[in-house]
């Protein structure tokens, strides 16, 4: 029997939403109709460890693909449910079905190493309807870097094997001597199971339906299977409830501001990893899907008045990589934090440095600085004195290796042509040039690392004094006031009222206007008499597109609104932005960027902010221009608005005094009340609203568990 389509078909493939789940270090990325592949080419598969284990996952009805009714992921991010159905069925020019009589549901969820799909179908029609569902599959078993476009010469070997009536066997032996095996099974048994597919051939009666489970799991060890779908489902979805169960919990007056908030609140804990040391947020879906040093601090940083824990398992982790040898290819020197692991073939062949890899100049300070944030948010002198022989190997290495010629500043400059070319959170080719355009040449000096490392040593600083360590206080608080000295005298233009990018090898400023001096802001380094210069200029035309603050002035020799780097839109970065604001007492100039960034939020896909967006002036009636290929769910872009939130709140904790302080409060004009559930501090739990009244903001305490106080202090606290 030949089957041809009706005129009325789906959208094609290359048009589909994509859609992400993820469960420790599995996750999947797969389209709107829960397929895989459809469209080659692209980032869709199931991944475990860097591998990509399933290529191909494509259901068809009759040998067509089926129409989409609606597809949505769950709010806790647990489950992608799809509703399909048939379209009109011709034969010999006749219709035999009705488009719209079968209903097929499609249920996706990803636990530790298996995907699974449950696929039930019902007859709505009046007569028995004969089908065909078939399933197609592939595994290419791609490393990650390969899945991005990394072309090897040579691979290892694919084999195929049917396996039963009602399971197959995929397996690939690696150059790197390890087998990677994927099993892929069918419950019930389909009526035809080949190395490439499976079909079901079925009669539904009016009413009846059907069901069948798809399990495909990733290196089981011998003899072992993974547990029934639903009892997989179930602990899926205890395991997301339980991680995020200890967060204070955010409920507001804007509707829609609670949507976002959702989604960002699932989108990290979805990015939660187990690890030795405690839930690691990896760093984004596809590409970045396993620890990275900077993305992990950063999003510690912002969950940290949310969920400390989460800082608490990033930096146990961080220190226990913590680099002891000094090694080339992986940019590796003792002291210095990790940039990225990975756990793929080409890691492990040594065909690209990640597998242990070191090329980040910031990862280090931001350690040192989240580790003292962290102590100052808990009050758990125990973890900081646990840490502080990671804290000290990282200070000798910002003094030592991390300054190579000696100037008192911390530069970068690969040590191999395998390595990252700059190695900043913009760490794109052309991301640091002169105004003139030209690249700049290293070693380089990153304006923003230096205010890293100046906030890290006066954080450390008072870390010691509670550690007893009077006169290396004394020490790191001189060496941060020579930094701060010395980074005015180089790094100041007049002529463009901001600092430079960055020096050059040369120690030539770059003088180009970037979201750069806004980070600066937060590390505490800028003289008060400049902040209200910087804000300004952040806020001018060049640089806020009303949707966010862009890496690049507009007015920039390498401006590019679709460019990675050079004039993009980045939520975390204007989260950093927005807490330097508040440290300057600049409440007033949070509220454009904050509007800006929750309103793009709110024309996203899932109310997600992606990892950047294009920086496209903002148009009346227009949304924000999405960068194509941008992580999404992407852990830092999604802690942005709770990073906004705190600081506009002015949020503080004093475990001293076992006190939680609002610090001249604020709200953005569209919430006009926030309530905060499980506010936690030492053993205590506060739930708090806050109300806005114009430009000033009361808070209520709701419940109190313990002896924690709550106030209002006015004003912003001294740099």
């Amino acid at each position: 029997m030949d089957f041809i389509v009706d005129t009325i078909a789906g959208p094609e493939p290359s048009a589909r939403r994509k859609r992400t789940l993820k469960m420790s270090d599995s996750f999947v990325v797969l389209d709107s109709h829960g397929d895989i592949g459809a469209s080659p080419g692209g980032p869709d598969g199931f991944f475990h460890c860097d591998t990509r284990f399933l290529s191909r996952l494509e259901l068809r009805f009759n040998r067509m693909a089926p129409l989409l009714l609606g597809s949505n992921v769950t709010d806790d991010n647990a489950i992608l449910n799809v509703d399909l159905t048939n379209p009109d069925i011709f034969v010999d020019d006749q219709r035999v079905l009705k488009k719209d009589t079968l209903h097929i549901i499609r249920t996706t969820f990803v636990s530790n190493r298996s995907l699974y799909q449950r696929l039930g179908i019902r007859n709505h029609g009046q007569d028995p309807v004969a089908i065909e569902l078939t399933v197609i599959f592939a595994s290419d078993f791609a490393d990650i870097f390969e899945v991005r476009g990394i072309h090897r010469a040579q691979r290892g070997a694919t084999t195929k094997d049917a396996t039963s009536a009602r399971s197959v066997e995929l397996r690939y032996d690696g150059l790197d001597g390890k087998a990677r095996k994927l099993d892929i099974g069918f419950d019930p048994a389909p009526t035809q199971l080949g190395k490439r597919q499976a079909s079901y051939l079925l009669t539904l009666a009016p009413n009846e339906r059907f069901s069948f489970v798809v399990v495909a799991s990733c290196d089981l060890t011998e003899g072992a299977s993974p547990p029934n779908f639903f009892k997989a489902m179930s602990v899926v979805r205890r395991r997301l409830k339980l991680a995020a169960g200890r967060a204070a919990a955010v409920e507001t007056s804007n509707d829609t501001f609670n949507e976002v908030l959702c989604r960002s609140v699932a989108d990290l804990y979805m990015l939660m990893t187990d690890t030795p040391q405690g839930l690691y947020p990896y760093a984004g879906i596809p590409w970045y899907s396993t620890a990275f040093g900077r993305d992990g601090l950063i999003t510690a940083l912002e969950m940290l008045w949310l969920d400390p824990s989460i800082a608490r398992g990033v930096l146990g982790h961080l220190a226990a990589y913590q680099s002891k040898v000094n090694d080339p290819f992986s940019d590796s020197q003792p002291g210095k934090i990790l940039h990225e692991m990975r756990g793929g073939e080409l890691a492990g062949l040594g065909e690209v440095p990640f597998a242990r890899y070191y090329g980040s100049v910031d990862s280090t300070p931001l350690f040192v600085i989240v580790a003292c944030l962290y102590a100052e948010r808990t009050g758990d002198d125990l973890m900081l004195a646990e840490l502080w022989p990671a804290i000290e190997a990282a200070l000798a290495w910002i003094d030592g290796p991390g300054d190579s010629d000696g100037d008192g500043f911390v530069e970068y400059c690969r040590a191999t042509e395998q390595g990252l070319a700059n190695q900043g959170w913009k760490d794109s080719l052309d991301a640091i040039f002169h105004d003139n355009g030209q690249l700049a040449a290293g070693p380089i000096a990153l304006a923003e690392v230096q205010g890293y490392v100046y906030a890290a040593k006066l954080l450390a600083a008072n870390g010691a004094r509670k550690l007893g360590l009077e006169d290396r206080a004394i020490d790191l608080e001189n060496e941060a006031n020579e930094l701060a000295a010395r980074f005015e005298t180089f790094f100041w233009c007049p002529e463009i009222e901001t600092y430079a990018v960055a020096l050059d090898g040369a120690k030539k400023p770059c003088r180009v206007r970037t979201s750069n001096a806004g980070q600066l802001l937060f590390t505490g380094i800028v003289k008060p008499d400049r902040a209200a210069t910087i804000v300004g200029g952040l806020l001018g035309p060049d640089l806020f597109s009303g949707w966010g603050i862009r890496t690049v002035s507009n007015r920039a020799q390498r401006y590019n609104p679709m460019s990675y780097h050079n004039g993009s839109v980045w939520p975390h970065d204007n989260a950093l932005i927005a807490l330097g604001f508040a440290r300057y007492g600049h409440k007033g100039a949070i509220e454009p960027v904050f509007k800006g960034m929750f309103e793009a939020a709110a024309y996203m896909d899932l109310r997600r902010l992606p990892e950047l967006f294009c920086g496209f002036q903002r148009r009346r009636g227009r949304g924000p221009t999405l960068y194509p290929v941008a992580c999404s769910p992407q852990a830092w872009a999604s802690g942005t608005l709770l990073l906004m939130l705190q600081a506009s709140l002015g949020l503080e904790f004093d475990p001293v005094r076992s006190e939680i302080r609002f610090r001249d409060p604020r709200l953005p004009g569209f919430l006009d009340w926030v309530l905060l559930r499980n506010l936690r501090l030492n053993a205590c739990s506060v739930d708090v609203r806050a109300y806005r009244h114009a430009e000033k903001v009361s808070v209520e305490v709701i419940r109190a568990e313990g002896m924690s106080r709550v106030s209002v202090v006015d004003g912003h606290a001294t740099n």
